[in-house]
């Protein structure tokens, strides 16, 4: 059952006597400047597309998880002073493989920690999870490594969600494709069989996610330099969800659009799978809706709220260092040509998908689509739409569908071996100064 909106905001209040050192200078009772109720200065002027009406509980939930962070992974990294950073990490990934009774003294925020992720909700089906994981590998061997970095150049568009990006570092292209590749590797990982259960790699890879968005709030938020009556809290709850749910969003606009109400039992798979992996990231269940509508609302609240902002020196830095950056992971005659073709996909899925292809506004924030990018686009998406539909044809023949499971799984296993080894870690030392960030 969700909480009240009394009950999210007592929770969001509760930060500031729980965990006085990184939120006692915070106001929770007054709204930052990146929400906003003005609709001409929003995200999305238009609160109620497809005729699906954003009400004002959902309004007031968002500006509510717009100041609310991690309590519980925020306790655990705010003992950065006492064991340091790589000191936490280790004693994270023992927990996640071995359990918190094998670690040495173990810090009870670090029980609380995996005790929160261990807690599967009853509003979750795991058999729907696993189900939505085999579905995904499709997806992932196939179109992901095509679209991970046009996905992730969509969350750098508003300076007030994007500047914690900004102030870790990632204006360079080699951390940018260090990020790229992480994100890639988290979901890629969490698809495997097997991976979100309790010892699996996804629940570990998800813990270290957490842990990490946890270390930037801590780090900003001690910096003395983040102005929270601006920017909010660093990283809330409210900007994971699109990182974690972009997917099914885009799903679940599109049967709106074709005037469909009801998931298919794959489509509903597919949605437990993001449900469950945005839980074990922290999101709450009020962020997690379960029906087309519910996912359109929840989503349309938060960008009808987000003040638009857009300035070069953050936005424009971040996109133009993920769309040089090179994943590869060598300078191979075929890596480099993966790249040249990955690179112009990248950018013509990100002006389809995330700029309803409106050229002129893709090209002012940096990301400028010719048209041999457009017939690149093309070809490749022909291509992977082929592939993807072979495989959905061979998945519904039962004498076929575990030898392709199989192939996937081998496929989607190279894909995280070229990704390479996740760190997850960000250095405090990097930080940019938020006042020159913005």
């Amino acid at each position: 059952m969700s909480l009240s909106i009394d009950q999210v905001r007592a929770k969001v209040a509760s930060q500031k006597t729980l965990l006085p050192a990184l939120y006692g200078a915070v106001d929770f009772d007054a709204a930052p400047e990146r929400f906003t109720l003005d609709a001409s200065k929003a995200v999305v002027r238009d609160r109620a597309p497809l005729g699906v009406a954003v009400t004002q509980d959902d309004l007031d939930r968002i500006q509510a998880y717009t100041m609310l962070g991690d309590v519980v992974a925020d306790a655990y990294a705010a003992l950065t002073p006492q064991y340091g950073f790589r000191r936490l990490i280790d004693m994270l990934v023992a927990a996640c493989e071995h359990g918190v009774e094998a670690v040495a003294s173990a810090p009870p925020q670090l029980a609380a920690f995996i005790a929160d992720m261990e807690a599967r909700p009853d509003w979750i089906d795991m058999d729907l999870v696993r189900e939505g994981a085999r579905l995904e590998l499709n997806v992932m061997a196939h179109l992901a490594p095509f679209a991970i970095r046009s996905a992730f150049v969509a969350t750098f568009l508003n300076k007030y969600s994007a500047l914690p990006m900004a102030l870790t570092g990632t204006l360079t292209n080699a951390s940018a494709a260090r990020r790229v590749n992480e994100t890639a590797t988290f979901f890629t990982t969490t698809v495997l069989p097997g991976a979100l259960e309790r010892h699996g790699a996804g629940f570990k890879a998800a813990a270290m996610v957490r842990l990490m968005h946890s270390m930037v709030r801590f780090n900003a938020l001690r910096s003395g330099r983040w102005d929270a009556s601006v920017y909010g809290v660093p990283i809330p709850q409210v900007d994971q969800m699109p990182a974690g749910l972009i997917p099914i969003y885009l799903m679940a606009f599109k049967m709106l659009r074709q005037g469909r109400r009801r998931f298919t039992a794959q489509e509903r798979a597919k949605v437990e799978l993001a449900r469950y992996r945005c839980f074990l990231l922290g999101l709450p269940r009020d962020l997690l809706a379960d029906t087309p509508e519910g996912i359109v609302r929840t989503m349309t609240a938060r960008d009808s709220t987000l003040r638009q902002g857009f300035d070069d020196q953050t936005c424009g830095a971040l996109i133009r260092a993920t769309l040089a950056a090179y994943l590869p992971p060598d300078r191979s005659l075929p890596n480099r040509l993966h790249d040249r073709v990955e690179r112009r996909f990248a950018k013509a899925f990100f002006l389809r998908h995330f700029m309803r292809g409106d050229r002129a506004a893709a090209a002012r924030m940096g990301v400028e689509v010719g048209l041999a990018d457009r017939l690149v686009f093309t070809v490749v998406a022909v291509g992977v739409t082929m592939r993807m539909a072979a495989f959905d044809v061979a998945l519904q023949v039962p004498g076929l569908r575990r030898a392709a499971d199989a192939v996937l799984e081998r496929r989607v296993r190279r894909l995280l071996v070229r990704y390479g080894h996740a760190e997850y870690v960000t250095d405090a030392t990097r930080y940019r100064p938020a006042q020159a960030a913005a």
